[in-house]
C-alpha cells in the first residue's frame, strides 16, 4: 500500500490560462486550442488552476461549459483593469474594439497574482478602494488616465505569451496565454509593502 501512495504524484495546481476568443468559440475549439498549447510548452493539464478572461467573456459558452466540464474556477476582469497590466504583445485592435491592448496575457497574469484587484473610475480618475500610496519601486507608472504595473511588481512568471489558435472546421479564433506566480499576494497593500 504505501508502494502505490509513494507513487502517487500530486500536481500542484499553480497555471492561470489566459483566454480571450470571439463571440460564439466553441467549448471543443477552446478546449483543443488549451490542449495544444500546453504540450507545446510542456505544461500538464493536472497543473491548471483556472481560466481567465475579461468580464464581458463570463458568460460565453465554450467557456463556461469547460470550465463546468473540467472543474475550473472562471476569473474575470474588465478591461479597464486588464489594461493597466503590461504585457509583452499588446494589440491596438483589441484596445479598439474592446478597450485593452490585452485579454489572455493580462487576465492570466492577474489571475496568477492573486492580488484583489479592486479599481474604479470617477470622473475620468482612477481611484484605488485601499487607499496606499504607490511606490517608485514598484515600476508604476500612474497619472489621472494611466497606471500599469509590471510582472516584476506582481512576482507572476508569463510562462506563454499570448498565441492565436484557429481550426479550419471551428468557426471562430482563441488566444491562450499561461501565467504561474511566483509567490502568493493577498493584497495590493501586500505588494505595495513588500516592494518599498
Amino acid at each position: 500500500m504505501n508502494d502505490k501512495l509513494s507513487k502517487l504524484q500530486c500536481q500542484p495546481q499553480i497555471l492561470w490560462v489566459g483566454i480571450g476568443c470571439r463571440r460564439g468559440t466553441s467549448r471543443q475549439l477552446i478546449e483543443t486550442a488549451i490542449q495544444q498549447v500546453l504540450k507545446e510548452n510542456q505544461l500538464k493539464q493536472s497543473a491548471i488552476a483556472g481560466i481567465a478572461t475579461i468580464d464581458n467573456k463570463a458568460s460565453e459558452v465554450g467557456l463556461v461549459e469547460l470550465c463546468c466540464l473540467r472543474n475550473l474556477p472562471l476569473k474575470t476582469f474588465p478591461a479597464a483593469v486588464l489594461r493597466i497590466v503590461c504585457v509583452p504583445n499588446p494589440g491596438k485592435i483589441s484596445e479598439q474594439e474592446i478597450g485593452t491592448p490585452s485579454v489572455a496575457e493580462a487576465s492570466a497574469i492577474l489571475a496568477a497574482s492573486h492580488v484583489n484587484w479592486h479599481l474604479k473610475m470617477t470622473n475620468q480618475r482612477w481611484e484605488k478602494t485601499e487607499q496606499v500610496p504607490l511606490h517608485p519601486s514598484l515600476n508604476v507608472k500612474a497619472n489621472s488616465h494611466h497606471l500599469t504595473l509590471s510582472l516584476a511588481a506582481l512576482e507572476v512568471k508569463l510562462l506563454v505569451p499570448k498565441q492565436i489558435f484557429r481550426l479550419q472546421e471551428e468557426p471562430g479564433a482563441v488566444t491562450v496565454a499561461v501565467a504561474q506566480s511566483i509567490k502568493r499576494i493577498e493584497s495590493i497593500n501586500q505588494l505595495l509593502s513588500e516592494h518599498s
